[in-house]
């Protein structure tokens, strides 16, 4: 899922997809769920890792809002990093700013 630049706030686009990974996670018999949080490369690599620490923390609280179990959920922020789209510092791109959320045994690994 994608967010707004600059942005850890869950938009309805978001939340919808959300939504779908609560349904996922309710048919999986309690998988563990890693978050991956990512930003783009406009604003500094530090800046960046704090903001893909928020990001994680926004779709933590909505995925612990609608019944996933805190205990569940694992993350990591890796900023800038890994871009889903290479692009030169300084680009902002919608694709880069995300966090991904993958389950079951060995998620995130």
């Amino acid at each position: 899922m994608f967010f707004d630049w600059d942005k850890s706030d869950i938009t309805p686009e978001a939340a919808t997809i959300l939504d779908n990974a609560v349904t996922a996670y309710g048919n999986c018999a309690s998988v563990p769920i890693m978050l991956a949080g990512y930003a783009d490369r406009s604003g500094t690599v530090k800046y960046n890792q704090a903001l893909s620490e928020r990001r994680n923390v926004s779709v933590r609280s909505y995925l612990t809002s609608h019944g996933i179990p805190d205990g569940s959920i694992t993350s990591q922020a890796f900023g800038e990093s890994n871009n889903r789209v290479p692009t030169a510092d300084g680009v902002r791109e919608l694709q880069n700013r995300r966090v991904e959320i993958t389950y079951g045994p060995g998620s995130g690994m």
